[in-house]
C-alpha cells in the first residue's frame, strides 16, 4: 500500500495546498513576488558576474573577479545553472546557452575527474536541459526525447565515467581521466555516497538512449552497498571498492553517505521499483534506532551503534525534505526546526556543529552557501504550507545578501562567526540554492505542475506525455521529468519491429511484382549490435552484447505504448491487481 502512494507522494510539489502569507519579525507577511524578484536579483548578480569575469572556466573566483576549473574543465557553472534559467523563465538565454555548450565543451581531455560530481553535475545538467529544451522554445530534432545534441553530450560523459565501474565489487572508483580510464595508482576508497548516487542520471540515460549498461552498473553498485551493510542494518561512509572492506565505520545521514539515501527514495519513486524503496525503509529504522537522538542524527559505529561524532553537518539538511517525499512530515519538521535553530543562531549552517556545545567545531566553521536546508524548506512548505518555511527562505535571501555578496557575486562564507569570506562560488549556488530559493517563493512554477497541463509528443513509435509535473530532482536539484523514461523506453525493440515491418512489406511487393506465389516470409534477420555492457561485478573487463529478442508482430499493426505506460505517465501507476 506504501509503494503505491509513491508516485502521489514525488507530485507533493504540485497537489498540497499552499499557504500565502508567512509572518516577518515585525508580524508582516514576506510577499513572494518581492522575494521572487530578489532570489532574481541574486541569480543574475552571480551568473552575470561568472560568464563576464570567470567562462570558460569551470567556477567563479568572486573575490579576485577571474575564474578557474574544479571539478574538471567543462565550463561547469553554466552546465549547472542552465535549467535554472528556465526555471526563472528566461528562455532565450537557455536557448542560447545550449549552443555555446555544443560547442565548447569536449570531453575527450586528458583530465583527472571526480566520477560523482561529473554525474550529478554534467550527466545530471545535461539531461535535465534535454528534457526541457522542448518547453524553452529549442528547435529539437527529430525523435526527441529520445535524441538530441544534449543527450548525445550527456551520453558522452557518462561512458567516460563507465570505467570506473570495473572492479571486482562494481563499486566504481571516485577518479576516472577522462582520456585514459582510471589511473593505474589511483586509490581504491572511496565514500558511500561515491557509489550508491547515479541510479536517477544513469537509469535516465538507459531509457532514453536504449542502452542498459548505464542502469546495469548503477544497480550493481547500489545492490553492493546493500549487502555490505552491518548486521544492526547501517553503512559507514569509504570502502574499498576491491576488497569490499569498510575503511571508515562512522555511520550517519550526512557527508560521504547522504545522496545514497536519497537516491533509493529518488530512484524508487522514477522507476516505479518497489525493492529500492524496501532498501530505504529498512535503512530508515536503523538511522531511527542508532542515530536519532531528540530529533537530531549523530554518527555512531556502524557496527556497535555507539556515538562516534554528536555533531550536526550542514550536508544533513536535505533529510527534512526526504522524509517528506515518504510522508513522515512531522518527524521532518521537528528535524528541520533544528536545523533552523543553528540558521538563526548564525546566519547560515556551519558545516560541522557541535550539538552538546551549541556550537560550531574547529575548522568547520564555513558555510559555502549550500542549498540543502532551503530544499527542504521547499518541499516541507509544499507539503503543509507552514509558514515558518518561507521565514527560512526570508532569512536566507537576506543572510546570504548582507554577508557573500560582494562585487563580482557570491563568495563562500570561510567562518560563519566573523564572515569573513573564501574567494570560490560554488556552481551548485546557481543550480541548487538559487533554485529553491526562487521554488519556494514561486508557487505557480510549471515545476510545480499537478497534471493539469501537459505536452503531448508525437515520436516515431507512438505518442508521449511529457511537462505533466511530479518531477524528481536529482541531488544537484536537476529536475528530470519521470514521464520521459516511457518516450523511448522500447525505442531499441520497437525500431527493430518496424525494420522488419518494413522488410516483410517490400518483400511481399517484390514477390507479387514477380507474380509469385503471396508469402510473408523474408528471411532471417539480425539486428545490429547495440552498445554491451559490463558482465558480473567479478569480470567487468569483458563486455558482452546484448541482443533483444524481436517479438513477432502482426503485419500492419503499429508499435504504440501499452495503455499502463500511458498511465505511468500521469503518475497513477498502481502495481497490483487490487
Amino acid at each position: 500500500m506504501l509503494f503505491r502512494l509513491l508516485v502521489p507522494l514525488g507530485l507533493l510539489c504540485a497537489l498540497l495546498p499552499l499557504h500565502h502569507g508567512a509572518p516577518g519579525p515585525d508580524g508582516t507577511a514576506p510577499d513572494p513576488a518581492h522575494y521572487r524578484e530578489r532570489v532574481k536579483a541574486m541569480f543574475y548578480h552571480a551568473y552575470d558576474s561568472y560568464l563576464e569575469n570567470a567562462f570558460p572556466y569551470d567556477e567563479l573566483r568572486p573575490l579576485t573577479c577571474d575564474g578557474h576549473d574544479t571539478w574538471g574543465s567543462f565550463s561547469l557553472t553554466l552546465i549547472d545553472a542552465l535549467d535554472t534559467l528556465l526555471i526563472l523563465g528566461n528562455v532565450s538565454e537557455f536557448q542560447r546557452v545550449v549552443e555555446v555548450l555544443q560547442d565548447n565543451v569536449d570531453f575527450d581531455i586528458d583530465v583527472n575527474a571526480s566520477v560523482f560530481e561529473t554525474n550529478i553535475r554534467v550527466v545530471g545538467g545535461l539531461l535535465s536541459a534535454h528534457l526541457l529544451s522542448k518547453k524553452a522554445g529549442v528547435e529539437v530534432e527529430a525523435g526527441w526525447p529520445c535524441s538530441g545534441p544534449l543527450l548525445r553530450m550527456a551520453e558522452e560523459a557518462a561512458r567516460k565515467l563507465l570505467p570506473a565501474f570495473q572492479t571486482p565489487t562494481g563499486m566504481p572508483y571516485g577518479t576516472v581521466n577522462l582520456l585514459h580510464g582510471v589511473n593505474p595508482g589511483e586509490t581504491p576508497v572511496t565514500c558511500t555516497a561515491g557509489i550508491g548516487t547515479f541510479i536517477v542520471e544513469f537509469a535516465t540515460l538507459s531509457s532514453l538512449t536504449g542502452d542498459p549498461v548505464f542502469e546495469d552498473v548503477a544497480r550493481v553498485a547500489l545492490m553492493r552497498l546493500w549487502e555490505s551493510r552491518s548486521d544492526i542494518g547501517l553503512v559507514g561512509n569509504h570502502i574499498d571498492v576491491l576488497t569490499g572492506k569498510w575503511v571508515a565505520q562512522d555511520a550517519g545521514i550526512g557527508a560521504g553517505v547522504d545522496s545514497y539515501f536519497e537516491y533509493l527514495v529518488k530512484g524508487a519513486i522514477l522507476l516505479q521499483d518497489k525493492k529500492l524503496m524496501a532498501m530505504f525503509l529498512e535503512y530508515n529504522k536503523a538511522i531511527r534506532n542508532y542515530t536519532r537522538f531528540d530529533d537530531w542524527y549523530l554518527w555512531v559505529q556502524m557496527y556497535k551503534g555507539t556515538v562516534s561524532m554528536p555533531v550536526f553537518q550542514s550536508l544533513e539538511a536535505y533529510w527534512p525534505g526526504l522524509q517528506s517525499l515518504i510522508g513522515d512530515i512531522d518527524n521532518a519538521m521537528r528535524t528541520f526546526l533544528n536545523y533552523y535553530t543553528v540558521w538563526k543562531q548564525f546566519g547560515g549552517l556551519p558545516e560541522f556543529y557541535n550539538i552538546p556545545q551549541g556550537y560550531t567545531v574547529e575548522k568547520r566553521e564555513g558555510y559555502p552557501l549550500r542549498p540543502e536546508l532551503i530544499e527542504s524548506a521547499m518541499y516541507l512548505y509544499r507539503a503543509t504550507g507552514d509558514p515558518t518555511l518561507l521565514e527560512l527562505g526570508r532569512d536566507a535571501v537576506e543572510s546570504i545578501e548582507k554577508i557573500s555578496k560582494v562585487e563580482c557575486g557570491f563568495a563562500t562564507i570561510k567562518d560563519l562567526r566573523d564572515h569573513k569570506l573564501d574567494n570560490r562560488m560554488e556552481s551548485f549556488f546557481l543550480a541548487e540554492t538559487v533554485k529553491y530559493l526562487y521554488l519556494l517563493f514561486d508557487p505557480t512554477n510549471f515545476i510545480h505542475n499537478n497534471g493539469s497541463t501537459f505536452d503531448a509528443v508525437i515520436t516515431p513509435y507512438g505518442e508521449c506525455v511529457l511537462g505533466a509535473g511530479g518531477y524528481i530532482f536529482n541531488t544537484e536539484a536537476h529536475p528530470i521529468d519521470p514521464a520521459a523514461l516511457h518516450c523511448c523506453r522500447r525505442l531499441k525493440e520497437e525500431q527493430w519491429e518496424v525494420e522488419d515491418l518494413m522488410r516483410e512489406f517490400y518483400s511481399l511487393k517484390r514477390k507479387r511484382s514477380r507474380f509469385q506465389k503471396k508469402t510473408m516470409s523474408s528471411g532471417p534477420w539480425e539486428p545490429p549490435a547495440g552498445p554491451g555492457t559490463f558482465s558480473s561485478p567479478e569480470n567487468h573487463e569483458r563486455a558482452r552484447e546484448k541482443k533483444p529478442v524481436r517479438r513477432q508482430i502482426p503485419l500492419l499493426s503499429c508499435p504504440s505504448q501499452p495503455f499502463t505506460s500511458k498511465l505511468a505517465l500521469l503518475g497513477q501507476v498502481f502495481l497490483d491487481s487490487s
